[in-house]
């Protein structure tokens, strides 16, 4: 309900009573499912659902915002012909949600009584941003990787003698990390990961945290934000909300470039508005490491 009330204080629909009814919130004790979140419009026909296992947590409610991004997206363009009932193109799907819950700032949770004291000074803007960059920035090299793995595996240029070494060779080489004990071809680590085992290809998650940082600054100037932008939340801006709204109407019936110019004044994906929102955190490290050797 907090999830819905931050879409509906942007002028956007509440959702259907059918949502209510129909979606899976806490995982049963009769049968066992599989409580990984996701969004559903079945059947096309704005019935809209998700499947979730819900946990009361900080971590839990920014899923939510996401899982209700997709439901909104697929409510305001399931007015198109079905085959433009996507989103502009996969990465948007995942960003609209994931840059709502950008604007779940401390400030707001406060405003909603989350929260009982904001501490405002540069100690605690410091340990938000740290927190954000740890879920956004350091996915950054794993979101990327995923789909390197899959379409080497396709191309026939990873041999299935050695999935899982190219798996951690890669890994290694991107992210810096290693197993943690000796791992064999007998592993499968790949597997462990749902969207390899699903076969749902993953660069629109990379793609998605580049497009959320364009989208709530866009989101953040037509509100009126002044200030830093890891400080704007865009509750209630119903001018946020109407140029949300004519992005997800837009769904795939125009080329994403256009949907994407139409929101942000840019036609193409650019970490300009990525680097703008942990500008104070860049400014604190790059202090912090000198005369330190960085990498691996």
């Amino acid at each position: 309900k907090l999830a819905e009330a931050f879409f509906v204080s942007l002028g956007l629909d509440p959702l259907l009573d059918t949502f209510w009814e129909r979606s899976l919130f806490t995982k049963p004790q009769d049968r066992e499912v599989m409580c990984h979140a996701s969004a559903w419009d079945v059947h096309y026909a704005d019935d809209l659902r998700i499947k979730m296992c819900i946990d009361v947590t900080d971590e839990e409610l920014g899923v939510l915002h996401h899982e209700l991004g997709h439901n909104y997206y697929y409510h305001y363009y399931h007015h198109l012909p079905i085959l433009f009932q996507e989103g502009a193109n996969d990465g948007f799907h995942e960003a609209i949600g994931d840059a709502i819950a950008l604007s779940v700032t401390p400030g707001y949770l406060q405003q909603v009584g989350l929260l009982h004291q904001v501490r405002d000074n540069e100690k605690a803007d410091l340990n938000y941003l740290m927190k954000m960059a740890l879920d956004k920035v350091a996915f950054l090299p794993f979101g990327k990787l995923i789909d390197q793995w899959r379409w080497d595996v396709f191309a026939g240029k990873i041999k299935p003698t050695h999935y899982n070494r190219a798996w951690w060779d890669l890994r290694r080489r991107t992210q810096g990390i290693a197993p943690p004990v000796k791992r064999t071809e007998a592993s499968f680590d790949p597997l462990a990961k749902y969207h390899v085992a699903a076969n749902v290809p993953y660069l629109r998650y990379f793609l998605a945290t580049i497009y959320q940082f364009q989208l709530q600054r866009a989101f953040c100037r037509a509100a009126g934000h002044q200030g830093p932008l890891h400080k704007c939340s865009i509750y209630g801006s119903k001018a946020a909300g109407a140029k949300l709204e004519a992005l997800l109407a837009a769904g795939a019936s125009k080329p994403w470039q256009e949907v994407l110019e139409a929101a942000t004044g840019q036609r193409q994906g650019d970490a300009g508005a990525l680097l703008e929102y942990y500008r104070p955190l860049r400014g604190w490290l790059r202090d912090q490491i000198k005369g330190e050797t960085c990498g691996w």
